[in-house]
């Protein structure tokens, strides 16, 4: 799999890529990445789907403006007409959720990547300490490390060349509002009543395969399932083991 740029379209103000025709299906990346993160799922769900891979503000070819969670959700529902499945990835698996929260009748099914929840007081800590940290100059190889471990990958060389594209500003706001957020709340959760994935890998130590089992038996219609071997970045590394999860949940739809 390549990590090339693909062309834009305008969305109401968000830069996306499109591709395929069918239902539709909206991909939301994570803090410091773009919608070419989705590369292996837009060449696989585009076959039978309409995708929309969105670009957060300040990343990709968005223009930064300031938001949060709610009002990025709101956003994306006022651009899109009808019925969609959500999916996203780390602060976008947020942000997917919060549009089954905020329209349950238009979110058909929602499925939440590396999603945190009910962070352990270290780990809130952790990215606290983070968050706080950039304010100094930008350096991607602690977050590279984290991702990735120290071998070299056409993957961690994307990600590299995105997290030093971002704007500075875009990329502080966004991981402040993450490290912020503890995740969906339960109430939201046991009131997600359309099919719920929740993805992650066996080695994510941040977005846990604990995460994933609570929330997924806390929503009635919620699934668990961790990929083996696969980190944080597993949509980019454990490509077709990723798109395979999603799958079923897409028939579902």
């Amino acid at each position: 799999m390549t990590w090339t740029t693909r062309p834009r379209s305008d969305l109401s103000g968000l830069a996306c890529i499109r591709a395929g025709d069918g239902p539709q299906v909206v991909l939301l990346h994570g803090v410091g990445l773009r919608s070419e993160a989705w590369n292996a799922q837009i060449d696989a769900l585009s076959a039978t789907h309409s995708v929309i891979a969105i670009d957060m503000p300040g990343h990709g070819e968005t223009p930064f403006t300031d938001f949060t969670i709610e009002t990025q959700a709101a956003q994306i529902l006022r651009a899109i007409d009808g019925p969609f499945t959500a999916i996203g990835h780390s602060m976008g698996a947020m942000i997917a959720v919060e549009l089954a929260r905020q329209a349950p009748t238009r979110i058909k099914a929602v499925a939440a990547l590396n999603a945190i929840f009910e962070r352990t007081p270290e780990a809130h800590q952790a990215v606290q300490s983070r968050a706080a940290s950039l304010d100094g100059p930008s350096n991607p190889a602690p977050t590279l490390d984290r991702w990735f471990g120290y071998t070299p990958s056409p993957e961690r060389t994307a990600c590299e060349t995105w997290l030093r594209d971002v704007d500075p500003a875009a990329y502080k706001h966004a991981y402040t509002l993450f490290a912020a957020s503890n995740g969906p709340s339960r109430n939201t959760l046991r009131t997600l009543f359309c099919p719920a994935l929740f993805l992650t890998g066996g080695d994510e130590p941040n977005s846990t395969p604990k995460m994933s089992h609570t929330m997924a038996a806390l929503a009635p219609k919620g699934r668990a399932e961790i990929i083996r071997n696969a980190a944080h970045m597993m949509p980019m590394t454990h490509a077709t083991y990723t798109t395979n999860a999603l799958k079923p949940l897409l028939e579902r739809t």
